[in-house]
């Protein structure tokens, strides 16, 4: 009978199977998953699996844990019974107490040890020189500007912040920096050369990234909120909603016709916006937002006083093959049709109208419901025409001389 070429082969008596090198990478695994969750319930556990993955380079999750000693600059950290940890002492506000419970954010885990290394969400103090290591959450003070970046201080030792690593987007002016005290990450220490680089922008992410899952929890369709401008393109400007980035498009920025967005916005205005959709299908949301939606509609206020047969003036907003619409008030646009342009066939809409022009037209009908408002030039010339009067005509000149004399006899 043949062996079963499925089956793995017995080991010899007196051999023991040898451990191979993803064996003990299994081994190592299991300690530190075992580590990071402690006493992690399964339903934690599911919870977790089902939340949306973080993408490359995000934070860990915070995890609570209880002050179970301190010594010397470490303070002992517990989160279940075989999961604890260590934080340095400088990274509390206020000394800490045995039993009181922090938040905290995983490091790394050192497996000889059996420790996790962990920093405080959020904390930051005044540093001291020998306690500083990267990683750390420090306040840190801007002392000048150059040419790749801010001059900072922490310590009493001089550190670097590139300009890259200032902001989460870019900053034109660093000056405006200068003098004030920030919070901020230590992203490289060099003791031996006294090299300390910085950044802003990596505590700015975490914070940014915890309003982002608060929102995106509470944020529904129709909601209005404050948001500041902060970038603009052709098509629309991008604000921010508190921790993440809508979009305005360019139609439901004005009820008034834009050709830019900076015709009404600029970057860094606080401006009201109405949430009109919300799209989570992609890797990052999707939010559209309108500015449009939260001011009053000046087309009811305006367009209630423009009645059929009424002669108006507006200007020239835009020349389409079709015809010119003509801006009668802000918010409110007619059409002149190309057929009202003039008498006879008309080539281009251009050969009669030109854009920004200013052009007096005749009102031949107000639709309410579509807010369509049709005008003519056309009708305008020919009442003028028929309104006028010839004193040179001598058909006229007759008929005024015969009904004259027929009414000076008066009535008997």
């Amino acid at each position: 009978m043949q062996d079963d070429p499925f089956k793995p082969p017995l080991a010899e008596p007196g051999n023991t199977p040898r451990r191979s090198a993803s064996d003990d990478l299994d081994a190592k695994l299991e300690a530190e998953i075992e580590a990071a969750l402690g006493d992690m319930a399964l339903e934690d556990m599911i919870e977790m699996a089902e939340r949306p993955r973080p993408s490359e380079g995000d934070r860990p999750r915070a995890k609570t844990g209880t002050v179970v000693g301190i010594h010397g600059e470490d303070v002992m950290i517990e989160f279940g019974p075989k999961s604890q940890g260590v934080c340095p002492r400088s990274e509390f506000d206020d000394p800490p107490t045995i039993g009181e419970r922090y938040e905290f954010i995983i490091n790394r885990f050192d497996e000889k040890e059996g420790l996790l290394f962990l920093s405080r969400r959020g904390a930051f103090r005044k540093a001291q020189w020998e306690s500083l290591a990267v990683g750390q959450a420090v306040e840190a003070r801007c002392t000048g500007t150059n040419k790749g970046g801010l001059e900072m201080e922490i310590a009493k030792h001089h550190a670097f912040m590139p300009a890259g690593q200032v902001d989460l987007r870019h900053i034109d002016d660093l000056s405006v920096f200068v003098g004030e005290k920030m919070p901020c990450e230590i992203i490289e220490l060099d003791r031996r050369r006294g090299r300390i680089i910085l950044s802003r922008r990596r505590m700015m992410a975490v914070e940014r990234a915890d309003q982002r899952e608060k929102l995106l929890d509470e944020l529904k369709v129709g909601d209005q909120r404050s948001a500041q401008i902060k970038s603009i393109k052709p098509y629309g400007a991008f604000a921010d909603i508190g921790g993440i980035d809508g979009l305005i498009h360019i139609s439901d920025i004005s009820h008034e016709r834009l050709k830019d967005p900076s015709e009404r916005v600029t970057e860094g205005d606080r401006v009201q916006v109405q949430v009109l959709k919300i799209d989570l299908s992609g890797d990052s949301p999707k939010i559209s937002l309108g500015m449009k939606q939260c001011m009053a509609d000046p087309y009811h206020a305006h367009a209630a006083s423009i009645s059929e047969g009424d002669t108006v003036s507006g200007r020239v907003t835009r020349i389409m093959p079709f015809g010119a619409f003509v801006e009668l008030a802000p918010g409110v646009e007619g059409l002149v049709h190309i057929s009202q342009l003039a008498e006879g066939r008309v080539s281009s809409v251009s050969s009669v109208v030109k854009p920004d022009e200013v052009i007096t037209v005749k009102v031949l009908d107000v639709d309410a419901k579509t807010r369509r408002i049709s005008l003519s030039l056309l009708a305008l010339k020919k009442q003028q025409e028929s309104e006028a009067v010839r004193p040179d005509d001598p058909a006229m000149r007759k008929l005024k001389a015969k009904f004259s004399d027929e009414l000076k006899g008066g009535i008997g």
